[in-house]
């Protein structure tokens, strides 16, 4: 019978503990980072699905994380939905287009999911089928988008995803002339969860990206084309020009516009830390020979 010998033994024993050791590490630190990846994604209170869009930029409907919106429209019209996203965050909206009966229709239909910033620049989807053509017995139509991390700032030639508003359209974009007005309904839902890994340094913007409901500027003495000053006459009173400074009214995500300090490389690098330290241990009681 074949015995073992005690420093192997002993060797087998340490191995044993560095992996113990190692496991419990790695899987102790993932339970932070996971958790902080669901807050992101599910900071907001659901309160049921909102039945309503807006048709332009600025009377766009506001939806929290994970809440749904649903409207009825036709299919000639644009629908329009806007959500709030900060740094490390990565969006992803889904929709869905319920198309009429296949009798009322004439032809194919294309629809189209587009994403725009708080600036309205159209943003490119990363992953996600956003534009899709249904044939005339299609009952409904599927469409998504994934954006790219949102970053804490850009260049000012860069396109890159900022903090702030975002806008979600839904609208036909190749429709026969006989389908137009006939009804459809369109339901939404956006996830605005932690993208994961580094993000860019050096800087913060000096507010999010949360555009008027009003198109101009109001002037803080009153409307000087009509000559009228302070809060006398008939334009320009402090009740207009407080409606005329209002904006979306977002929801703040979990780790601000700006993104928290805590990222999964944290989670890497310690991991990599540890691991690289119990190697070394473990290699040197392997190779190393006992004492005469």
């Amino acid at each position: 019978m074949r015995v073992r010998s005690p420093r192997r033994a002993h060797r087998l024993r340490t191995w044993t503990a560095a992996a113990a050791l190692a496991a419990t590490a790695l899987i102790g630190g993932a339970a932070p980072a996971l958790a902080d990846g669901d807050n992101g994604g599910n900071s907001g209170d659901d309160g049921g699905a909102v039945t309503e869009a807006g048709t332009t930029f600025r009377g766009a409907t506001v939806l929290e994380p994970g809440q749904e919106g649903k409207a009825a429209a036709s299919s000639s019209d644009y629908l329009y939905w806007a959500f709030g996203a900060g740094a490390g965050q990565r969006p992803t909206v889904s929709a869905t287009v319920r198309l009429p009966e296949s009798s009322t229709r004439s032809g194919t239909s294309r629809w189209q999911l587009s994403l725009h910033d708080g600036l309205r620049r159209a943003q490119p989807c990363a992953t996600g089928t956003h534009t899709r053509t249904a044939r005339q017995d299609v009952a409904e139509v599927r469409l998504r988008c994934t954006l790219r991390p949102v970053q804490p700032w850009a260049d000012t030639w860069s396109e890159d995803p900022l903090p702030g508003a975002y806008f979600v359209r839904v609208a036909a974009v190749g429709l026969p002339e006989q389908d137009r007005g006939l009804p459809i309904e369109v339901s939404v839902e956006v996830d605005a969860g932690s993208a994961g890994g580094a993000r860019r340094g050096g800087g913060d913007l000096g507010g999010p990206l949360v555009p008027s409901l009003h198109a101009g500027t109001a002037l803080a003495g009153g409307d000087a084309a009509d000559g009228t000053g302070g809060t006398g006459g008939t334009g320009g009173t402090e009740g207009d020009a407080e409606a005329d400074r209002r904006t979306l009214e977002l929801a703040e995500p979990d780790g601000g516009w700006s993104g928290s300090w805590w990222s999964d490389r944290w989670l890497w690098t310690a991991g990599g830390g540890v691991a690289g330290a119990l190697a070394a241990v473990g290699g040197y009681l392997w190779v190393r020979r006992p004492r005469v």
